[in-house]
């Protein structure tokens, strides 16, 4: 598919696990505050199917890893059936080397998605980094991959679909 460097296509072939962020990649990086706090966030149904279909089209999780503690991200997780959630993450770098770790993988096996500065060491450790159409531009200097779409408006689904077109594509 011409949407996609052979460079690109060759590392998402290797994914074994996709990290998202969330404020900014799965949420438009819009919060709603009442009196008693954040309220609530906006997600979208389209990301929440990219998640769904790398499950079921290639046997590749999900996971959310964000420097928040919100409990709208607790429920979203649940509803998508992600098991791997790291929420309060101040060091992801740290975090996810322990992960892949644990889950017996390389970096080269991990696609991370993220849209600010929080993410650049995120985006620097993993074979596969891609940012939303409206990350910051430090951000988007360290990914391999911009997708089409901005955060909360399919960024993770377009980032989705890159992996499944590879992972049916490879004849390896």
């Amino acid at each position: 598919m011409e949407k996609y460097t052979e460079d690109v296509l060759q590392r998402a072939r290797k994914v074994k696990i996709v990290v998202t962020d969330c404020d900014g990649v799965l949420t438009d990086t819009g919060v709603y505050y009442s009196e008693q706090g954040e309220a609530m966030k906006r997600f979208s149904i389209r990301d929440g199917m990219g998640v769904e279909r790398l499950r079921t089209q290639c046997g590749i999780e999900t996971a959310i890893m964000t420097g928040e503690g919100s409990g709208s991200v607790v429920r979203r997780a649940e509803k998508l059936s992600i098991v791997h959630l790291f929420l309060n993450a101040k060091d992801k770098r740290t975090l996810l080397i322990d992960f892949l770790n644990h889950q017996n993988l390389l970096p080269e096996n991990l696609a991370y998605i993220g849209d600010d500065t929080n993410d650049l060491e995120a985006l620097e450790l993993a074979g596969l980094a891609a940012s939303p159409a409206d990350a910051m531009a430090m951000a988007k200097q360290k990914a391999h991959y911009i997708c089409s779409e901005k955060g909360g408006f399919g960024a993770f689904r377009d980032l989705a679909e890159l992996i499944i077109f590879a992972h049916q594509s490879t004849n390896e």
